[in-house]
């Protein structure tokens, strides 16, 4: 429902604010607060806290663990309140530094803007960390649908602001700037009472001495950099992309958020319900389960994760102009981001990967690997990009096509590191069936690329139809690609049994 949402979100920023200079500058303010959200939120605390959350209730009574939920809610909270503090007063230090191309090219109106929107905008983090907190207690006791559920608010509110408060503003950017604010209180109040109902509700206490405060800070520290490299690369490309043309910013923006679309909803849902399983079995000492837990996310990761760039690569130019090619968005606005769309698309599946591996790590309270591993993609990411943008740029005037491929490439070589180092460690050794698997997957996989290409023969460009024609169309696309995969895998053998997880805890 939250990334179903968030698309009729980002078909209405199309609409509204477009991919101009301003539509970029709120994208920036959006993204530098919803960037530090992913190590405070959904990254690198849960990630270290959930690990440690399993600990206290395996072993310890339900005072040490409300206990443990009071001192980190305390900790945290000091925290956040501290850099939203500076982050607000020193809004313009803050957008010079991931809009560092914009002081450059003198672009000084869309560098002020953007730093104006952010102050109203990094509140927003505050306040989504401790829901994503909030999250990690109630993901923790297999209460999964509340902070599934949360994210539709931030869609909703978005939803409102661009239709209802935007078009009052002198600058429409601004009323969705105040509506992302709005959110984050509407989602961390939402589960305040559910949190009540398993008594659990924190009452905040700065113990900066506690054993699991300090154990929770040492495992997130290396974590903020080994679970997010993904999206630092996705950051380091937004700062690189105020070098470029000035729309780069929003072409990325709307590219990135189609391959974010199957990464939300299986990707980081897959991984999030199996760290508590997984902390569970590594806390018992549960191998057998251990290994048979993680070879099933893995599969269901690839069933969904490759098919899904295979389709984003062949449709690009479909669903860009069926979804956002409308108001203020142009025809090149779509073209230039079909091209970081494609490129995003080819490592849609390491993305996924990562998740899914870097919680095998984190359920081991193993934070170091992946920052040793995350340096090694970083810093491969900034020698591609330098290869890849470089010539594009100057060449073809495509530099942020260049950004995405550098992104995709250091993506496969995470995600490679990561299953080497799970391999080598002997945590994880691949089940029986793997090579049926690829079958079977390689299979429906080429039934649905054919099948789509077939179609594309027959449908006229989306450029000339009208809205109701490109939905039309496009629907037909889905169900055709839909059909001939599952169709595929049917006739390689794979059954809906072969997709149920049998673990024993």
């Amino acid at each position: 429902m939250s990334r179903v949402l968030g698309l009729a979100r980002d078909v209405l920023f199309a609409r509204y604010i477009g991919a101009g200079p301003d539509a970029s500058a709120f994208f920036l303010a959006f993204k530098i607060p919803n960037f530090l959200r992913r190590l405070f939120a959904e990254g690198a605390f849960a990630q270290a806290f959930v690990p440690v959350l399993s600990e206290y209730r395996t072993s310890g009574s339900v005072d040490a663990v409300r206990g443990l939920i009071d001192r980190i809610a305390g900790c945290l909270g000091l925290s956040l309140i501290a850099i939203t503090v500076v982050a607000v007063v020193a809004a313009p230090a803050f957008t010079a530094v991931w809009g560092v191309g914009l002081l450059v090219k003198g672009e000084t109106a869309m560098f002020w803007l953007a730093s104006d929107l952010l102050r109203i905008t990094f509140p927003y983090l505050l306040l989504i960390s401790l829901t994503g907190f909030a999250g990690a207690i109630l993901n923790s006791y297999d209460r999964f649908a509340i902070p599934a559920i949360t994210p539709v608010f931030l869609n909703v509110c978005l939803i409102v602001a661009a239709v209802f408060v935007s078009p009052l503003m002198d600058e429409p950017v601004v009323g969705l700037a105040w509506g992302v604010l709005a959110a984050g209180v509407v989602q961390f109040v939402f589960q305040l009472p559910f949190l009540a109902h398993l008594g659990l509700l924190p009452r905040p206490k700065v113990d900066w001495k506690d054993p699991a405060v300090k154990k929770v800070l040492t495992l997130m520290a290396p974590a903020m950099f080994g679970v997010s490299v993904s999206q630092i690369n996705l950051m380091l490309d937004t700062m690189l992309a105020t070098f470029l043309q000035s729309e780069s910013i929003a072409w990325l923006y709307y590219s990135d958020r189609l391959t974010e679309l199957p990464l939300g909803v299986f990707g980081i849902a897959i991984a999030t319900v199996v760290l508590p399983t997984l902390s569970r079995q590594f806390s018992k000492n549960t191998h057998e389960g251990y290994g048979t837990t993680l070879d099933w996310a893995l599969r269901m990761v690839m069933l969904i994760a490759v098919p899904a760039a295979i389709a984003l690569i062949v449709l690009a130019k479909p669903v860009l102009f069926t979804l956002f090619q409308y108001g203020k968005t142009s025809v090149n606005d779509v073209n230039m981001a079909a091209l970081s769309l494609c490129a995003y698309s080819l490592g849609l599946t390491a993305f996924m990967l990562i998740k899914v591996l870097a919680s095998a790590y984190f359920s081991r309270q193993d934070t170091r690997t992946p920052v040793r591993i995350g340096i090694i993609a970083m810093g491969a990411n900034m020698v591609l990009n330098l290869l890849f943008v470089v010539p594009l740029h100057f060449i073809y005037q495509i530099g942020h096509m260049g950004l995405a491929m550098a992104t995709a490439c250091s993506a496969f070589l995470n995600a490679g590191l990561l299953y080497r180092g799970l391999r080598r460690a002997g945590v994880y050794q691949p089940g029986s069936g793997w090579l049926r698997f690829f079958v079977q997957l390689v299979g429906g996989s080429i039934c649905m690329f054919a099948a789509l290409m077939a179609a594309a023969y027959y449908v006229p460009s989306f450029e000339f139809l009208a809205w109701l024609d490109r939905c039309i169309y496009m629907a037909l696309y889905v169900a055709i690609g839909l059909f001939a995969y599952v169709l595929g895998l049917a006739i390689t053998g794979l059954r809906p049994g072969h997709l149920r997880h049998h673990s024993s805890e």
